[in-house]
């Protein structure tokens, strides 16, 4: 599990084979084969791992269903360690899985903020609502607002600076990943063995 907060951006070493090798150096501190990194919001396992960098061995699926295929060596990603007990939970729970991949619609200040517009499968968007979480790229950002193509984030600066956001451009690819709670309701809510849930069930189960 990860919170969303990026610790270090990293470059893209090499991709190839299956194996991606990271250019680090504050996400190698105490660093153990086994130990997970999320890298653009993939939860990758370390193989290998030397002065400064890390590999890690990438399946033809999370080439498939990422972004990490479209990087060119030298590319910035976000990195952060596994959550340990007893950690700040400062952004959102992050499991590392991503869901989809959308395209930066636009970017525009707003205040002293940015305004960032992501266009999105609907499957995506129905578990992304105003308010609510969302991972890209690793990153935890509140939703500012969402609609049927496309949902919007703010990013204050600082994120903009010490992600790999200060490379993204419009027509820029990102990782998405929605909230695990969303994700929950939608499956409970759509399973055909579940009840139909109305105001006489819930309150036949204590909800009401």
């Amino acid at each position: 599990m990860f919170t969303g907060i990026i610790e270090e951006v990293g470059r893209l070493k090499s991709l190839r084979g299956g194996r991606i090798e990271i250019s680090c150096t504050t996400a190698l501190e105490g660093v153990k084969v086994g130990d997970s990194i999320n890298t653009n919001g993939i939860c990758l396992t370390v193989v290998d791992f030397g002065e400064n960098f890390f590999a890690a061995d990438v399946m033809p699926e999370t080439l498939r269903k990422t972004s990490l295929a479209e990087l060119n060596c030298g590319g910035l990603v976000n990195l952060e360690r596994a959550l340990q007990i007893g950690d700040r939970l400062g952004g959102h729970i992050v499991s590392g899985h991503i869901d989809g991949v959308g395209k930066i619609l636009s970017i525009r200040a707003e205040g002293n903020a940015l305004l960032i517009d992501v266009a999105a499968a609907s499957h995506l968007l129905r578990q992304i609502a105003p308010k609510g979480s969302v991972a890209l790229d690793g990153i935890s950002l509140t939703v500012v607002d969402a609609g049927a193509e496309s949902f919007s984030v703010s990013m204050i600066p600082h994120t903009r600076e010490v992600t790999n956001f200060k490379g993204k451009r419009v027509g820029s690819l990102v990782n998405i990943e929605t909230d695990v709670l969303a994700k929950y309701v939608e499956r409970l809510l759509n399973f055909n063995a579940s009840p139909e849930i109305t105001a006489d069930f819930l309150a036949a189960n204590g909800f009401m």
